[in-house]
């Protein structure tokens, strides 16, 4: 099992954002934010982002 998250890099740019199909990422303070329970691990946010801030890391279920 893995997970998305977001990386201190964020710009807050919001191009993550519209492209996620269960409205996972949120903007937050300073930085958006990925609801890990939403979130399908689609990998639409990563291939959007400019500045490379989302990663995928493999977790242990």
């Amino acid at each position: 099992m893995g997970t998305h998250y977001i990386m201190e890099d964020c710009t807050t740019c919001g191009a993550c954002e519209p492209v996620c199909p269960v409205e996972a990422i949120h903007p937050g303070d300073p930085m958006y934010t990925i609801d890990k329970d939403a979130c399908i691990d689609c990998g639409a946010c990563d291939d959007v982002c400019p500045v490379d801030a989302i990663k995928w890391e493999e977790t242990n279920a």
